[in-house]
């Protein structure tokens, strides 16, 4: 039963019936050995590296799982710091910031309220996948004494970090000539979740924290447990409310997070959707201006025009494979200075190579404030290609699919199987895919890029045929 919430970079399931109060419990036992032994293996032993920090996001059952997890990384030995109610991201900064041996948030993401999980990081707010310890902590888990109790001497500790958190995000900030009387004005829509908490927070409500900065708040409520949509920025569905204030408002800029405040999608002043792999190319300039030559990461869904936007100012491309814990490791790495992904997460180095949905804002502010261009006037030379974006195919035969395509396409143009299938005929068709596996469904993912729509069809009825019966939701 444990196994079936542990995922590839999280744990995650429906509440109570998958998930429970016991299995938090466990996994806090589990966390604590996990993350504990890693800090001792680290060479460093200070007061700090007994301590596991953790957070939660704003859905109904958070506060219960919360309140087992504790329970269960004092009985494993681990001293708790508790940040309570935060966005994920401010983990990430609290683990560096207080040089603890990890730390855990208490969140689904983007998944619907009746769903949570856990999401763990370890020293230097390194992500904890399934090939990066997840694993050990499910079977330290699974094995655990049901009579442990909390340990003699641990403790738990309430601690607030939002000041100095603020301080650390406002470091991305720069909004140029704007004052209050000349403005930047943006929507954010909160999406009822943990942007909410985070913005005033940060930024101040309606921003009046922040000098040049006028914030119109929506669904920013999230403590009554009602949702204006679902917390997750890349339906389509869910950013119409978002699109037509940006319009009303005469706004410069709209911004939609999900619901624990990591992946951020903009909606550009005419209240058109801006791809993520398109802001990822837009801001390449003003990362290698800051740092000539550095490499830039993006992952493989990416459009075609993100490397040739980063060779063209005279950076390094990088292509990684899908998710966080790739993406992350691949900057670290490559001491890259920043980093995209088709989902919504933005990679910093200065914020120890982790992803921000609140520095992305702050990114995206600092860009459009020192500009005489709107958004959509930047964005539009970078959207020069044709995009079928991400579609979905079930097929309980995922890999005998995928065969089937390599052997369709191997004399056409290059292969590789970085993540999934990639088939690149774009210097001789103009064309190129990318097929992947769902890591938690008999789902195969299917992302086509051409020059032109025709090209983009006729790929898209080849492949088809292959990939099984689409699903569309």
């Amino acid at each position: 039963m444990l196994g079936r919430v542990f995922k590839a970079y999280d744990i995650r399931g429906i509440y109570p019936d998958l998930l429970t109060d016991y299995m938090a419990w466990q996994i806090g036992c589990g966390s604590a050995k996990f993350l504990l032994n890693e800090a001792e293996q680290d060479g460093e032993s200070t007061p700090m590296m007994r301590n596991v920090i953790i957070g939660r996001d704003m859905r109904v059952s958070s506060p219960k799982l919360s309140e087992e997890l504790i329970r269960g990384l004092t009985s494993a030995g681990a001293s708790v710091i508790d940040l309570g109610m935060i966005d994920t991201p401010m983990m990430y900064f609290a683990i560096n910031y207080l040089d603890s041996a990890g730390g855990v948030v208490v969140t689904a993401s983007h998944n619907p309220p009746q769903y949570n999980g856990f999401k763990i990081s370890k020293r230097k707010a390194k992500p904890v996948g399934e090939t990066t310890g997840l694993d050990v902590v499910r079977k330290n888990a699974a094995m655990v004494d049901k009579n442990l109790t909390p340990q003699p001497g641990t403790s738990v500790d309430p601690r607030d970090l939002w000041k100095a958190y603020a301080k650390h995000v406002k470091k991305f900030l720069d909004l140029g000539d704007h004052d209050d009387s000349n403005p930047l004005k943006i929507v954010v829509d909160a999406s009822n979740g943990m942007a909410g908490t985070m913005c005033p927070n940060i930024f101040g409500k309606n921003g009046e924290a922040t000098e040049g900065l006028d914030i119109i708040e929506m669904n920013f409520e999230n403590t009554k447990h009602e949702y204006a949509h679902e917390p997750n920025p890349l339906v389509a569905a869910n950013l119409e409310q978002l699109q037509a204030e940006v319009i009303k408002q005469k706004a410069d800029l709209g911004l939609c997070f999900d619901g624990d405040a990591d992946r951020c999608v903009a909606v550009d002043e005419k209240g058109q959707i801006v791809p993520c792999d398109i802001m990822t190319a837009l801001l390449v300039p003003y990362f290698l201006e800051q740092k000539p030559g550095a490499a830039i990461i993006f992952d493989l869904r990416s459009t075609k025009a993100v490397k040739e936007e980063i060779e063209k100012f005279g950076g390094k491309a990088l292509r990684g494979r899908v998710g966080h814990v790739f993406m992350k490791q691949l900057l670290a790495e490559n001491e890259g200075i920043f980093g995209g992904e088709l989902s919504g997460h933005f990679y910093f180095r200065k914020n120890f190579n982790a992803d921000s949905g609140a520095i992305a804002m702050a990114t995206f502010l600092s860009v459009i404030a020192n500009t005489d261009q709107t958004m959509s006037q930047m964005t539009k030379p970078l959207m020069r290609y044709v995009q079928s974006g991400e579609i979905n195919f079930e097929n309980e035969e995922k890999d005998l699919a995928l065969e089937q395509v390599i052997e369709s396409y191997g004399d056409r143009g290059e292969i590789d199987e970085l993540d999934g299938v990639t088939v690149d005929c774009f210097e001789s068709e103009g064309w190129w895919m990318n097929i992947r596996k769902s890591n938690t469904e008999p789902l195969l993912r299917l992302n086509i890029e051409s020059k032109t729509q025709e090209t983009l069809d006729e790929i898209y009825t080849e492949v088809s045929s292959m990939l099984g019966s689409r699903v569309d939701h």
